[in-house]
This record gives structure tokens, C-alpha cells and sequence, in this order.
């Protein structure tokens, strides 16, 4: 099985909320014998949406492959003005060059979802990402991980997230990893 950890932020400071998630997501995937990569959209080079290319820029040639490779996708979102970062979903757009594939878009493929917001509002950035999954094909599990970023960490001073959270989150990795998922889905 392969995953990739969809880090939808632009945070290049370390260490960044997404940052420390996603590497968090890959241990975790790796402890279990899952194939893990993190795909940064900060490190992607993923130009804004234009289908009138004559050309398919590189990086949204390799981000495309990296997608369709992977069996399971964890997409991490901050909350942004009430939904996910635009850049993100502009990578997410991107996707429209895999409409002519017999398996066009995300088909078929699991999703675990985890928005952080800084009150209770990010479910609003987990309602965005399903509705997107759901758009390409894909199938958000259920289960999904909306964190109230004030209660993410032991406190304020710690880079361990909270026993709440981490508890939360290796659900989620279960529950995507699971063989009755993948049986749901014809693999």
C-alpha cells in the first residue's frame, strides 16, 4: 500500500502546524509497513490553473503521478477566511489533466481528512475537502479529524501534540489503512 500526506499549507517555517502533521501522518503510515510520501505544496511548483496550456507544467506532472500512484491520500488543511488555502485547491484543480485516463481523477481512491482552525470552525475546511473528494472521484472516509488548533498540543510550550489528538489521528490512519476500506473500494 502506498500513501500520500497532502500538506496543503504554504508554511516553510519549521516548525509549521503542517509540518509537524505531516511528518507525524509518515511515521506513523511507516511503523505500519505503509510506503509514505508527503507531497508539500510549498515545495511543488505548482503554477496557477490554466487548462489553455499547450504544455503540462513539470510540477503538476509529477504531482498528478504521485497522486494517482498512491492507494490512501491524508489531506492537511489550515483554515483559511472559512475554507481550505486556495493554493491548495488550485493544485487540486490540476486534476482536470487526468480527464482523458480510463480511471480519470482521483477513482477510487481512500481519503482521510484532518483542517486545523484557530476556534471550532474547522469542519468548514473538512466539509471543502470532501466535497472536492468527492468531485474527483474519490472516497473521504467518514471519519475526519477537524482540530481546535489551541487544544492540538500538550501546551502551549510543547511540540507533542495532545493524547486527544494523537488518539484522533491514529484512528483516522487506521480506519484509511484498513483491508475492510480497501476491500469497499474493489482493490
Amino acid at each position: 500500500m502506498k500513501a500520500i500526506i497532502f500538506n496543503g499549507a504554504l508554511e516553510k517555517r519549521t516548525p509549521s502546524t503542517s509540518g509537524m502533521l505531516s511528518q507525524y501522518f509518515s511515521n506513523e503510515l511507516s511503523e505500519k509497513g505503509i510506503e509514505t510520501e508527503i507531497f508539500n505544496l510549498a515545495d511543488a511548483g505548482i503554477p496557477l490553473f490554466d487548462i489553455t496550456l499547450t504544455n503540462t507544467p513539470r510540477g503538476v506532472e509529477l504531482m498528478s503521478k504521485k497522486f494517482l500512484e498512491a492507494d490512501v491520500h491524508f489531506w492537511l488543511a489550515p483554515l483559511y477566511h472559512g475554507s481550505i488555502p486556495g493554493v491548495m485547491k488550485n493544485c487540486l484543480d490540476w486534476l482536470e489533466i487526468t480527464s482523458g485516463n480510463h480511471q480519470p481523477y482521483l477513482t477510487d481512491k481512500i481519503i482521510g481528512l484532518v483542517c486545523w482552525a484557530d476556534g471550532l470552525q474547522a469542519m468548514n475546511g473538512i466539509n471543502t475537502m470532501e466535497s472536492i473528494a468527492k468531485s474527483l472521484r474519490a472516497w473521504p472516509i467518514p471519519y475526519s479529524v477537524p482540530v481546535v488548533k489551541s487544544s492540538l498540543f500538550d501546551n502551549e510550550k510543547s511540540s507533542e501534540f495532545s493524547s486527544f489528538y494523537t488518539n484522533k489521528f491514529n484512528k483516522l490512519i487506521h480506519i484509511a489503512t484498513s483491508k475492510k476500506i480497501e476491500n469497499y473500494n474493489g482493490n
